[in-house]
């Protein structure tokens, strides 16, 4: 057990990641030293950045959490923190259940962890944070919380109303993260297309981004977390007129019927769906599309749901993720719905569709064969050197794989490479 040092663990999302790191540098700022996600945690204390989004993500949070319990029976560590979305959400049941852990904190006032340890915040530092991505990439937020209702959604539960953070302050935080080495952002949001609305009384996302793409060094900027309903359309030119503005956008649209968008409460229609991802490849030739999809919520008929299928075959999406319904406490369909499809047809139709989007995927990635790509390099691993094009996120999207010939190949520089093969995911590729 090393005096002094603190190992933090962050489950679930980079939103959560992005705290972690907030945290990480005030606990430096006060002489602590830290490690983050270890293999073999030493530190005799730990603090535990928590999920609480879905089923699994609850039950992993829960089991890492007594995991850490047991280290602290056998003596291997003093003080035990849990913060972060689930403690956010169920703080009175988990301080009743798990008495072992030291003290739980919400989603928000982690820097009081802080004052617990019998140390102060550091305010100089509080756009700054202690990078656990590889240096070139960081992500980005931007604001929290969301505003949509949607049915099955327990995000605006445990996060509460969306607050964009200033605007100068995230320009402030993209110039510094800049003159540390970072060259590319993934912006993210529970919800980007809000950001402003609550300070500046319109979308201001279109503006955010342009004045970030204008910052001196700032190679590529990813979008991430869209909503389809009122969609910002002055984004389309942003992208369009910069280069460093990716032509890539996650967007996730969750359904195609119009009886499960309404079911939903997404303020969409199917119409207005199709027509928006035509906007997109209309307007930014060229662009990448990402989004997630749902199976088996509540009402959710086989029309439906071959319906969903043709969606995916028409759209051919070049990035798709898909998730089974898991009814959540406190949502409008677990209050108004009942959970009515068995979870073996949630789960044969997760697999259909997921075995669409395969074949889809499978022919878009062959179709770059031939073609030449700018690429950042992320890694080497055993023969190869690990990249990505502007079209594929780290940890989510698929990579560029080129071999080591001995080019020495700098980690976080761009080169342009041509594609010679693929797989159903990865490319393959040489330098050109």
């Amino acid at each position: 057990m090393k005096k002094n040092t603190i190992d933090i663990i962050t489950l679930g999302c980079s939103k959560n990641l992005v705290d972690s790191e907030k945290l990480m540098k005030q606990l430096e700022a006060n002489g602590y030293k830290v490690t983050h996600d270890s293999d073999h945690p030493q530190g005799e204390i730990a603090v535990i950045n928590t999920c609480g989004f879905i089923g699994d993500a609850k039950e992993e949070s829960i089991n890492m959490i007594l995991e850490f319990c047991q280290a602290k029976e056998e003596g291997r560590l003093k003080k035990l923190f849990v913060m972060g979305c689930l403690s956010e959400r169920y703080l009175q049941e988990l301080t009743g259940e798990i008495p072992q852990v030291d003290k739980f904190y919400g989603k928000f006032n982690w820097n009081d962890l802080l004052n617990d340890l019998g140390k102060s915040y550091h305010s100089e530092f509080a756009i700054e944070r202690h990078l656990t991505t590889p240096s070139h990439y960081a992500y980005l937020k931007i604001s929290e919380g969301c505003d949509r209702k949607c049915s099955y959604c327990a995000i605006p539960i445990i996060t509460g109303r969306h607050v964009s953070r200033p605007m100068e302050e995230i320009l402030d935080e993209v110039r510094l993260l800049v003159s540390q080495g970072v060259k590319e952002f993934q912006v993210i949001a529970q919800e980007l297309t809000y950001y402003g609305v609550d300070l500046y009384k319109k979308q201001m996302l279109p503006e955010l981004i342009e004045k970030m793409a204008e910052i001196p060094g700032v190679e590529w900027i990813r979008l991430h977390y869209a909503y389809p309903a009122a969609f910002p359309e002055d984004l389309f030119r942003v992208m369009r007129e910069h280069d460093n503005v990716c032509k890539y956008m996650d967007i996730a649209l969750q359904h195609i019927s119009d009886n499960m968008l309404q079911k939903m409460r997404r303020h969409v229609s199917k119409a207005e769906t199709y027509r928006l991802i035509e906007r997109f490849r209309e307007e930014v030739p060229g662009i990448h599309l990402r989004t997630t999809l749902m199976v088996g919520h509540p009402g959710e008929t086989e029309e439906d749901f071959e319906e969903l299928k043709e969606f995916v075959r028409k759209a051919r999406f070049d990035r798709m993720g898909a998730f089974a319904y898991s009814e959540e406490e406190g949502t409008y369909s677990a209050q108004n719905y009942s959970d009515d499809i068995p979870e073996e047809v949630k789960h044969r139709r997760l697999d259909e569709l997921m075995a669409v989007q395969q074949e889809i995927s499978a022919d878009l990635t062959h179709a770059k064969i031939g073609k030449e790509f700018k690429v950042i390099i992320d890694r080497k691993e055993g023969d190869y050197f690990i990249g990505r094009t502007e079209f594929d996120s780290p940890e989510v999207d698929p990579e560029v794989l080129i071999k080591d010939e001995g080019q020495n190949l700098v980690i976080g520089s761009f080169y342009q490479v041509k594609v010679y093969d693929a797989d159903d995911f990865d490319l393959y590729a040489t330098l050109i």
